[in-house]
Parts: C-alpha cells; sequence; structure tokens
C-alpha cells in the first residue's frame, strides 16, 4: 500500500497544528504583558493616590490596546487553515483506507478447531501462556490442546535463563539434540553456546577455569572452525582488559540477542514448526493484500459481477519475497506462471515450458516440434510435468 499521500496530508495537519499552537501562544503571551502592565500601573496609582481618572486611564488604555490587538481575530484565521488541513485529511483516509473491509471477505467454511489451534499456538509461541490457556478454555477444545505448550514452555525456559546470563538450560537443550542439530549442517549454535559461556568466565576472572573449559568444550570444534577457536584462546591474554582487546567483539551483547534467536529458529525447527508465527505471517500478507482486494471488488461490483466464485483472480496480489515459500515458475514463452490447470513441463533438452506453451507449439499433434531455445526437438509425450 503507498501511504506517501497519507503521510503527506498528515505532515500538513502536524505542520498547522504547531503553526496554530505557536501562535495562540504569542497571542496569550501578549495579553499577558498588557495585562501586568495594566496591574503595575492601576499598583503604581493606588500606592501614589493619586486620582482614580489615573486607573480609569490605564482601563481605557488597556482596553484600547487589546481592541488593537484583535485577539479573535488573530487566531481564527490560524483556526480556519487547521479545521481545512483536519478536514482534507479525513477525506485522504477515507480514500486511500477502506472502513469496508468486510467487501474482501470470501465465505468459506472455516475448521473451527484449527482456527483456535492457531490462535492459541500463536500465544504459545509469543510466550503468552495464560493467554493461550484462556483461549483454549473459552474455546473449550479438548485437554490435547495443551500439547502445543509444553515444547514453547521449554524454550521460552531457556530464553529466560539466556537473558540472566544462565547457559546451563541452552547446553542441555543442544547436547540433548546433538544429532538432530547435526543432521542440518548450517548451524553451529552449541560452539556459539560455548563461546559464550567461555567469555562470560573470563569476565569474572576465572582465567584457569576458562582455559579447562576451552579443553573439554570448544577443542572438538577446532577442526571445522579453527579461526573462531584461535580468537578465543587470544582472549585469554586479555583476560583482565579484555575490553581493550582486539577481541572486544566477544562481549558485544549482540551476540546473545542472535544467539538466542538462532536457538529459537532451531527449537521451531525440530519441532517441525516455523520460526514466525503462521498466524502473524498471514496477518501481514493479509495487510499488503487487502488494498488490492478491496479494489477489486469494487470493480466487480460496478460490473455487477461476483469475484467470490472465482477459482483465480483477474488481478495479481504482489507481496513481498518474505512471503514468497515455494518456487515459482513462469513460462519464459507465454510469460504467465504456473498453476495447476497449466503446470510447467520439462522437454527432453532440459528446457521448461509451460503446458499450454506446449501444446500450442506442437499444433495439437503428435508431430516433434522445435525448441525455442535450442535446435532439439520433441513431442508432447516426451514431455513431462514438473512438480513444484
Amino acid at each position: 500500500m503507498d501511504l506517501s499521500a497519507l503521510n503527506d496530508a498528515f505532515d500538513r495537519v502536524s505542520k498547522k497544528q504547531k503553526l496554530y499552537s505557536s501562535k495562540t501562544q504569542e497571542v496569550i503571551d501578549r495579553l499577558g504583558a498588557e495585562i501586568e502592565l495594566t496591574l503595575l500601573k492601576l499598583q503604581t496609582a493606588e500606592d501614589n493616590s493619586t486620582s482614580c481618572v489615573d486607573q480609569e486611564s490605564a482601563l481605557s488604555q488597556l482596553h484600547n490596546g487589546l481592541s488593537e490587538m484583535g485577539p479573535l481575530a488573530q487566531l481564527e484565521g490560524s483556526q480556519k487553515e487547521l479545521t481545512s488541513a483536519l478536514n482534507k485529511y479525513v477525506k485522504t483516509i477515507d480514500k486511500y483506507l477502506n472502513p469496508e473491509i468486510s467487501k474482501a471477505y470470501r465465505s468459506v467454511d472455516f475448521d473451527y478447531h484449527t482456527i483456535n489451534e492457531i490462535i492459541s499456538c500463536h500465544f504459545y509461541r509469543h510466550g503468552l501462556f495464560e493467554l493461550g490457556d484462556c483461549i483454549t478454555a473459552e474455546a473449550q477444545e479438548p485437554s490435547d490442546s495443551a500439547a502445543l505448550k509444553a515444547p514453547f514452555l521449554e524454550m521460552y525456559t531457556i530464553l529466560e535463563a539466556m537473558r540472566s546470563r544462565n547457559l546451563e538450560p541452552a547446553l542441555s537443550w543442544v547436547s540433548a539434540q546433538r544429532d538432530r542439530l547435526l543432521l542440518h549442517n548450517e548451524s553451529n549454535l552449541e560452539l556459539k553456546l560455548h563461546s559464550l559461556q567461555f567469555v562470560e568466565m573470563l569476565k569474572n576472572g576465572d582465567r584457569i577455569g576458562a582455559l579447562r573449559y576451552a579443553r573439554s568444550h570448544l577443542s572438538p570444534f577446532a577442526s571445522l572452525h579453527m579461526a573462531e577457536v584461535q580468537k578465543l584462546m587470544a582472549c585469554l591474554l586479555w583476560a583482565d582488559r579484555l575490553d581493550q582487546s582486539p577481541y572486544a567483539e566477544f562481549l558485544s551483547p549482540t551476540l546473545w540477542d542472535s544467539t538466542a534467536e538462532e536457538l529459537t529458529r532451531q527449537f521451531c525447527r525440530l519441532l517441525g514448526q516455523s520460526c514466525e508465527s503462521p498466524l502473524a505471517v498471514a496477518v501481514a500478507a493479509g495487510v499488503q493484500a487487502l488494498p488490492t482486494l478491496l479494489k477489486l471488488a469494487g470493480v466487480m461490483a460496478s460490473k455487477k459481477q461476483e469475484w467470490q466464485a472465482m477459482k483465480q483472480l483477474p488481478v495479481a496480489v504482489d507481496l513481498g519475497k518474505e512471503f514468497q515459500f515455494h518456487s515459482i515458475f513462469v513460462c519464459p514463452v507465454s510469460r504467465e506462471p504456473a498453476s495447476e490447470e497449466n503446470p510447467p513441463m520439462l522437454m527432453p533438452c532440459g528446457h521448461a515450458l509451460c503446458k499450454q506453451s506446449v501444446v500450442k507449439l506442437s499444433k495439437g499433434s503428435s508431430r516433434a516440434f522445435k525448441c525455442p531455445y535450442c535446435p532439439s526437438e520433441a513431442t508432447v509425450a516426451q514431455c513431462r510435468q514438473l512438480h513444484l
């Protein structure tokens, strides 16, 4: 959604409001100065026991000064400009933010048990266990739904301990899951945790204990992570002033944060869960798609057509790359994305086209046709469907 117009309108309202506030304060200050000056004149006249004529003269001067100043007239102009900017801002909001989002709703039959499970699991994976239990209880879900809670409760127990600089629960979990973690060599979570523990021991002044810990827990990683282990060993020479050493990076709090994030990712992966909440991802994707769907609903309604019965939307709903979870094949001939009705087909030469393009090139016959990208020829029967 392009919010630049809304941002510009808001900036104009904010600017007008600041000008109006400044103008109002200026008028109030001038009024206060005039009144204080008159009070001073009245006090002086009273102290000098002068006549009432002088006092009436001071009040008359105040009245004339206020009349010449015209505070109400000065404020009216600024207030009109602010009111005009506010009215335009409301119209801009109505134009870009359609409040009737129900138009984009598509009637489908929901599995309420699955929906309740998704919602409760969303709260569990964010550490809101009491709220998740409340949702489960009010939805009267069976007791086995609580099984979703136990693994995330363990995960947050580990993370809470890490926030207190206690790595024992995390190291115990990594040790128990070592074989499963090694199936995916892209993670060096165990080394990161042992490195943090090693540095913590150095910070506490236990150089001998840190050396023993390194021999027991860091040396097994030396063959694959020699450079990292060597840097950690060099920290022993700077134990008393590690913050002034070339290895001060090991004291950065961001290392704890990144390690906690890595542990969360690996924990969810072993559970067969995504790192991000499916509910949060679905809502975020819906927010991006909603303007297009609302516009489509409006256009289709004006043409007296029903879009909800369509199997495929007549317009593309572009989402960011963070919402692309599988491969997308676009036919190099027709420039159209593959679908269930028009799947990608692999030719003997190794090039791939969509099924409709293959049929079109073969002209609906069993004759061989030339590949549009190389001299090879193939028949429809020789093409094999690809599954993305």
